[in-house]
């Protein structure tokens, strides 16, 4: 067990976790083994953390969201509830995930609203997607798996695989192999990794990769300690 600023224990799942002392994390958030929480960071009330994860200065994860292994939230990243992150997520600094498509501090009759009266609807982060610094997500979108937003786009709707988003709003001006370099054209359908070769086919404006490769199954992070 751990004690983070104020002596609240969180569960940490396995040896190495580390939080600095004035991290703020809350007793019923779980860490995986190998995660750090930067300074000045919080991770509110049944936030699940997984494995190799660093959390970085003044980041911020709200009540109950999930994130895999070997994940980073990048300095004044702030995930609201209820994001769920896969494995090798990154978020840049300052990026935003919010939660809330219609956003008012008070109802009709002008008094403020509490949690019973709006409903929350997260961002979902698919694996090995990245999310470029200052960049905000509106409630609710899904970003593919492998995707990359640009630093201060805007994403109002669903990025597919592969994306490579920029803008406000926020458009796919390219592809992105999953070494995050911008695929070339082969002719035809193909597309070529620069860096690794691996070869990308686009079909009905998606695209996938041509051999299927070993990697290991991408499922949402566990809700409960491993």
């Amino acid at each position: 067990m751990g004690t983070a600023e104020g002596g609240s224990a969180a569960v940490f799942e396995g040896a190495g976790a580390r939080v600095e002392p004035t991290a703020d994390v809350d007793g019923s958030a779980v860490l995986g083994a190998g995660t750090t929480v930067w300074h000045l960071a919080q991770v509110r009330e049944d936030a699940v953390i997984g494995a190799d994860c660093i959390i970085g200065r003044g980041a911020y994860v709200g009540p109950g969201v999930r994130i895999g292994d070997r994940v980073k939230l990048q300095n004044h990243a702030l995930v609201y509830e209820p994001a769920v992150l896969e494995d090798g997520v990154f978020v840049g600094p300052a990026a935003v995930l919010t939660n809330d498509l219609y956003p008012r501090s008070v109802d009709v009759d002008g008094r403020l609203k509490r949690g019973e009266d709006w409903h929350a609807r997260g961002v979902t982060l698919r694996r090995g997607c990245s999310i470029g610094g200052r960049a905000v997500l509106v409630a609710g979108v899904t970003v593919g798996r492998w995707a990359l937003v640009a630093a201060g786009a805007v994403v109002h709707r669903d990025v597919p695989d592969f994306a490579l988003v920029a803008g406000v709003p926020a458009r796919r001006i390219k592809w992105v192999g999953r070494a995050g370099e911008p695929l070339r054209s082969a002719g035809g359908d193909r597309w070529l990794c620069p860096r690794t070769g691996e070869e990308y086919r686009e079909r009905d404006g998606l695209l996938a990769l041509a051999e299927p490769q070993d990697e290991p199954q991408a499922g949402p992070p566990a809700d409960a300690p491993r």
